[in-house]
């Protein structure tokens, strides 16, 4: 019985005794390079034929959140699943977009933006401040998990110090500061209610999920469930060990508008 040759060596040894047989028409490539790259196989129609291939990169999963910084449920989504979910899996999986507005009013007074939040003004600053540190830490892995900990920790609005301190001391808290107070922290409220009210469907309560852009009521309802589950799933690309799945406790109902 004949030795096996490996396709590859198969289609080089091709091109070698009849340049251009077995070409696909508009292949420009040698045959000894057809298996060199994607865009070779593809272009010459051998990429099946290709095993050695790297995969293509699978699009992360897109997931953003509407919340509120008060919100019981908001902060119990972000502890509990989103932030957990968020360390478990590589980068390139998921990510994620964080907007603080969810159910509050957004007002001209005398030609001044003024705001009003569902759990008071409180949560009004605490939407500021976490809108002025995503832009001023713009890097979303040093911005999370100091809104992690301001989430998870006894007080919004007053452990931004220590937060910034154990998990972002790179991270200028005067910067924070002087958006929250300055026209830079009224415009990103702007921009957030902007982009909450142009949700399709409306959100009708907070914690809202999106997920690729979209939202329903079982989405909803399986990131609430088991993020990490639906994430696996979803994601089409290579699964890391994470994604083993385990189901959890719903979250409670999110506040209602």
């Amino acid at each position: 019985m004949a030795p096996a040759v490996a396709l590859p060596v198969l289609l080089a040894l091709v091109a070698l005794v009849a340049p251009g047989l077995g070409a696909a028409p508009g292949c420009a490539h040698p045959a000894h390079r057809w298996c060199r790259s994607r865009d070779a196989a593809v272009a010459c129609q051998v990429e099946s034929s290709c095993p050695s291939l790297p995969r293509p990169a699978a699009a992360p999963v897109e997931l953003s959140l509407y919340y509120e910084s008060l919100c019981p449920a908001c902060r119990e989504f972000l502890v509990l699943k989103l932030f957990p979910t968020w360390l478990l899996l590589p980068e390139e999986m998921l990510n994620i977009t964080l907007v603080p507005y969810g159910n509050a009013q957004e007002r001209n007074v005398s030609g001044k933006l003024d705001f009003q939040c569902q759990h008071g003004p409180e949560e009004c600053l605490g939407n500021m401040m976490e809108a002025c540190l995503m832009h001023e830490a713009k890097n979303f892995s040093s911005y999370f998990p100091v809104i992690f900990c301001l989430e998870s920790g006894s007080s919004v609005t007053k452990n931004l110090e220590a937060c910034l301190q154990i998990y972002a001391p790179e991270v200028d808290s005067g910067r924070i500061s002087a958006c929250v107070q300055g026209d830079t922290g009224v415009a990103l409220m702007h921009h957030n209610a902007q982009l909450t009210e142009a949700l399709d469907p409306p959100h009708q309560y907070v914690p809202w999920i999106t997920i690729n852009g979209k939202h329903t009521d079982e989405l909803q309802a399986q990131a609430e469930a088991s993020l990490l589950a639906l994430v696996c799933h979803l994601y089409q690309g290579e699964k890391p060990e994470a994604c083993g799945g385990s189901k959890a406790p719903r979250i409670p109902p999110g506040c209602r508008r």
